[in-house]
């Protein structure tokens, strides 16, 4: 499902990956916590084209 916090996290992951500091990510997202902020922080979530290349349909 996308939504809100789909593209939240996009943003946040895509900011961090492109040498973003959590601190400056967790101020934009208006987070009180940085905990918070890294909850969306998607950079460990990456599949490799050969696990992809796994599925048969």
């Amino acid at each position: 499902m996308i939504g809100k916090h789909s593209f939240r996290a996009t943003g946040i992951t895509e900011y961090l990956r492109n040498g973003g500091k959590l601190e400056i990510a967790q101020q934009m997202a208006n987070h009180e916590s940085a905990r918070t902020t890294a909850l969306y922080d998607r950079r460990t979530d990456q599949v490799s084209l050969d696990e992809v290349e796994r599925i048969v349909i």
